[in-house]
């Protein structure tokens, strides 16, 4: 059975949608692109589709992966572009290749999120990152599956950075200026999402944005402990296919 491991997008509207939702489209788009899926054996068969590293419900993301099984070999990029017209418009199908060796959620070490907060103060926003990362716990509370769980959100940021954006990246929102945060967060359970560490920004230096942020994951992948570079997790998989040396990492830094 090939392996085929997808990037997708989820943009615009489509940030709301749940997992659960997203999964079904899928598994209708592989059915209308007539992407030969395997299944699962038993008594109730399931198409051999996973995930890896979903963003949660209301958030954008450049850097969603499956997998999918299939019974005979696929071209990728067939497969990719047969799965992306088969798709709504803001699940945008990036990059499909060959699944080689490892597992692909064991390479989704870490992200980096924009967050976009219209109207708040800049240096307000600086200040509270400093204080931030200066702190050596920030302890956080936020309701789970399991009930209300406590941890420490300031040990999984690698990197957080304040900036404001011109015109052409949106940052002019009603005419209101638009902070932008950037975090390098590292994967860990309890996982440490963008709005926990908005909440340490709040608890170390009282900072709260007046409107509730845009976030996106810009990207996810490996990390390279001695650059801090966060390297695109579907490299591996092309240098397999290729028979090369595993490449550079991606533009993406932690800092």
């Amino acid at each position: 059975m090939q392996r085929l491991r997808v990037r997708y997008a989820k943009r615009g509207r489509l940030r709301f949608t749940s997992h659960r939702d997203i999964s079904r489209a899928v598994e209708r788009a592989v059915r209308r692109a007539g992407i030969p899926v395997a299944y699962s054996a038993g008594f109730s068969p399931h198409p051999k589709i996973s995930y890896a590293g979903a963003a949660p419900t209301g958030v954008a993301s450049e850097a969603e992966y499956l997998e999918i099984g299939v019974t005979t070999p696929c071209d990728p990029e067939q497969v990719r572009f047969g799965l992306d017209e088969s798709l709504p418009p803001g699940l945008d199908v990036l990059d499909v290749v060959e699944a080689g060796p490892g597992g692909l959620a064991d390479r989704l070490e870490v992200s980096d999120w924009e967050v976009r907060l219209p109207g708040a103060d800049r240096e307000l926003a600086e200040v509270a990152a400093e204080k931030f990362l200066a702190a050596g716990t920030v302890e956080v509370e936020r309701l789970t599956k399991k009930g209300m769980r406590r941890f420490d959100a300031r040990e999984a940021v690698l990197g957080l950075t304040v900036s404001e954006g011109t015109d052409r990246t949106a940052a002019q929102v009603h005419g209101q200026p638009c902070v932008i945060l950037r975090m390098v967060v590292r994967h860990m359970t309890p996982a440490v999402r963008p709005d926990d560490v908005l909440t340490g920004l709040r608890l170390v230096a009282d900072f709260a944005p007046p409107v509730p942020p845009e976030v996106t994951r810009l990207a996810q992948g490996p990390l390279d402990a001695r650059t801090g570079a966060l390297a695109d997790p579907l490299d591996l998989d092309r240098d397999n296919t290729r028979g090369g040396e595993a490449g550079p990492a991606s533009e993406h830094v932690a800092g």
